[in-house]
């Protein structure tokens, strides 16, 4: 079987709940908003004070949401992680396979799956999140994933995994099988800190693998210095990237594609949670791509699904209905309030 689309990253689980207030917030000395690395213990602590509410579980990290969104909509989608032999890494290959229909998870005999606790405001969908990323950043080896990334469409990478460990390794091991494969290597930056850490791989890996790149607003402005439109032209010129996405909340996306760009709007919801918008955006646009269409489609699609991401708790749309009705209204040209904009 030939792949669509396929993903390496950190397998994290998410335990999503949300609160009415900040108090919780305040009390543990977290600044609202951010993500706080923490330990194993430190984590099982807080979950401690919130697991009598409401938690959702889910699969998660950023590579795998967008992965899991592709399989749902109905692309042949498969993801390769590492979690623990624990009831939260059997939970997180579940998941994967509802998506999915399957998965190429590695699991580790030592340590614990990692998990993103995201406390949600119920009054703005800000999100606080503590993350201990456990046995997902020590993937010993690509392994039998290899064959694989040697027979599909698109191989889809996150920024997460070039911060130092010893998943940067297994990553460029990964993109460079898929690349001489003849895959298209996607990369998504994922996040500002990324760039700011990790700016000289960033540019290497575009320079040397890269077909297509997402970015948000900040991390364009940090990984090039310019505002978005003037951040694309800087990103083709250096890299020679096909196609650069960028990303930019309520302000909609830019997308541009061998001298071609578009201007996305957005799909106006009320937003419940953010969470995943950014991987829910790459998980559409990808699937796009492997069915052919242009960019402006993709990017129609991308921004429908994103939309029903920020409506739910929650990173990846599970409801196949709604995902096949964003199909559909993309297919019928039905997206009037998507209209193409001048960049």
């Amino acid at each position: 079987m030939g792949w669509d689309v396929a993903g390496l990253g950190n397998a994290l689980i998410d335990a999503l709940v949300v609160l009415e207030d900040n108090a919780l917030i305040e009390e543990l000395g977290l600044v609202r908003g951010t993500m706080h690395p923490v330990d194993h213990k430190r984590w099982q602590q807080v979950y401690e004070r919130v697991r009598h509410r409401e938690v959702t579980f889910d699969s998660g990290g950023s590579c795998a949401n967008s992965i899991a969104t592709c399989g749902l909509l109905g692309a042949r989608a498969i993801y390769c992680g590492q979690v623990g032999r624990d009831r939260m890494g059997e939970m997180y290959a579940a998941r994967m396979e509802e998506a999915c229909g399957s998965h190429a998870l590695q699991y580790s005999e030592v340590g614990h799956t990692g998990k993103c606790l995201s406390i949600i405001n119920g009054d703005d969908a800000e999100r606080t999140m503590l993350t201990d990323l456990g046995v997902a950043i020590t993937l010993p080896h690509v392994g039998e994933f290899a064959k694989v990334l040697q027979d599909t469409r698109i191989a889809h990478f996150t920024g997460y995994t070039f911060l130092d460990s010893s998943m940067r390794r297994v990553v460029l091991e990964a993109m460079g099988v898929a690349h001489a494969a003849g895959a298209l290597i996607s990369i998504d930056a994922a996040d500002p800190f990324v760039v700011m850490q990790a700016k000289e791989t960033v540019w290497k890996l575009l320079e040397e693998y890269a077909a297509l790149v997402f970015l948000n607003a900040d991390e364009a402005r940090m990984l090039t210095g310019r505002a978005p439109r003037e951040a694309v032209e800087a990103i083709v010129e250096r890299t020679g990237v096909k196609t650069v996405v960028v990303k930019m909340g309520a302000q909609g996306s830019l997308v541009c594609r061998a001298g071609e760009c578009c201007r996305m709007g957005i799909r106006r919801v009320n937003a419940i949670d953010t969470t995943g918008a950014g991987d829910a955006y790459a998980g559409g646009f990808l699937y796009g791509l492997v069915q052919g269409w242009e960019i402006e489609k993709c990017a129609q699609l991308a921004t429908l699904v994103a939309s029903l991401t920020v409506a739910q708790v929650g990173a990846v749309v599970k409801d196949r209905k709604l995902l096949a009705d964003a199909l559909r209204e993309v297919l019928e040209g039905r997206t009037e309030t998507l209209a193409r904009v001048a960049s």
